[in-house]
């Protein structure tokens, strides 16, 4: 553990430093610059006697700080601040973090922690290849390596043949990376006669996109790694937020430095241990951007507020099944692509790159899922079986398309699972 004092507290210390932590984020963020104060006239700190009267709270959004557009919802001045980081939407309105070297120095804290739940210490070399730039991933990947000691490989995105001859050349252990990212480093090995086993490669930390466990399973048995998943928003203080540990039972979400609520999407009721719902985040620790009750839109479940085996107290949470804005719905059928995606990877024969292209055709939808085949493919009874499965989970018949490796454009950043034709109908 990077900081065991703080990992491993006892639940009723923990929750007695977040309603400390509770009331001062409000009372700093009341007595701040920040447009968002608005939202919280007629409510003091002392007003919260316990964490049950977080739920009393009004929820934040993130058209709430497109709407402080560029720095009306940042709580100090911004000549205060020491840098910033951006998340764009669909809007192209972008939301901007801008933080104070406190902030920094908590975001290297947080990250630090991550990189030794995923067992790295000071004697690793990781390899960072998010961008550094506005997306905060690289430069979170970088303070907290750089606060756990280890040796840094700065390498950015893209140039996958340069990402494995550093991995090969300087012995890298670890790398960090958006989530699909491993599968292209895997589609470059095999055409380059690149062997990830002559490496001392043992550990990818991923993150910035759902992921699904079968992609999981596909990944650490191409490269011979282990996986971790790794969660944070920009607009919470960028990565960092929770990771899995090696006993694969939840991602810890650091409790000493944020609330976390599941509450029902529809009605924004909280949630019990166990209901699936969207993660919402109020920050405890942070200066610059200071949230109270944040609605992330991701979809997960609270697992359990009870020890984990790694000796870890903060709360644990499921692994991101996927954003509110992300669900599909298919001749009245509501799913997710990462679900889709968990049942294609059960092939071998099958490539970890796929699309969903939903259409109206003759009044009605229509959903074709374009996957690439691996190795020598499927066979049809294969095929046969993987329709019958898509179509006990959806209810409904897919086309299913099985094109050639390379057919789907990789691009930097994100993949493309959705190609949505009825939005421009």
């Amino acid at each position: 553990m990077f900081n065991p004092e703080r990992e491993t507290m006892p639940r009723e210390e923990i929750e007695k430093l977040k309603l400390t932590h509770l009331r001062k984020t409000l009372r700093f963020l009341k007595n701040s610059r920040s447009k968002l104060k608005e939202k919280y006239k007629g409510i003091e700190p002392e007003d919260i006697l316990s964490l049950d009267d977080l739920k009393s709270l009004p929820f934040t959004t993130k058209d709430d700080l497109r709407d402080c557009y560029p720095f009306n919802h940042i709580a100090v001045e911004p000549s205060e601040c020491a840098r910033m980081h951006m998340s764009s939407g669909t809007t192209g309105v972008p939301v901007i973090n801008a933080m104070t070297k406190n902030d920094i120095f908590q975001w290297g804290e947080i990250m630090a922690r991550c990189l030794a739940a995923a067992g790295l210490t000071e004697k690793d070399k990781i390899q960072i290849m998010p961008s550094f730039g506005l997306f905060n991933g690289g430069f979170g990947f970088h303070y907290g390596a750089e606060r756990l000691g280890c040796f840094i490989v700065p390498a950015g995105a893209g140039r996958s043949l340069m990402q494995l001859k550093l991995i090969k050349d300087l012995g890298v252990t670890a790398f960090g990376a958006i989530a699909s990212y491993p599968a292209r480093l895997i589609e470059v090995a095999k055409d380059n006669g690149f062997d990830f086993r002559e490496t001392k490669l043992r550990v990818a930390i991923l993150g910035a996109e759902t992921w699904s466990d079968e992609y999981r399973h596909r990944i650490e048995s191409e490269m011979g790694i282990k996986t971790f998943d790794i969660i944070g928003l920009t607009e919470t203080g960028g990565v960092g937020l929770g990771i899995d540990c090696e006993a694969r039972s939840g991602i810890h979400v650091w409790e000493d430095h944020y609330i976390l609520e599941i509450i029902d999407p529809e009605t924004g009721q909280p949630l019990g241990i166990g209901e699936e719902g969207e993660m919402v985040i109020t920050t405890l620790t942070r200066e610059g951007l200071p949230l109270i009750r944040y609605r992330t839109r991701d979809i997960s479940r609270l697992i359990s507020l009870e020890k984990c085996t790694c000796g870890r107290t903060h709360l644990r949470v499921d692994r991101v099944k996927g954003r509110t804005d992300d669900m599909l719905k298919v001749k009245g059928v509501n799913f997710y692509p990462s679900q889709v995606e968990q049942i294609l990877l059960k092939y071998k024969g099958l490539s970890p790159y796929y699309q969903l292209v939903i259409e109206t055709l003759k009044g009605k939808d229509d959903m074709t899922i374009i996957v690439e085949k691996a190795d020598n493919g499927v066979t049809q009874r294969e095929l046969e079986q993987l329709d019958l499965e898509l179509y006990d989970f959806l209810g409904f018949r897919s086309k299913i398309q099985i094109v050639p490796e390379g057919t789907i454009q990789r691009v930097p950043g994100k993949a493309i699972r959705i190609i949505d034709k009825r939005k421009k109908a």
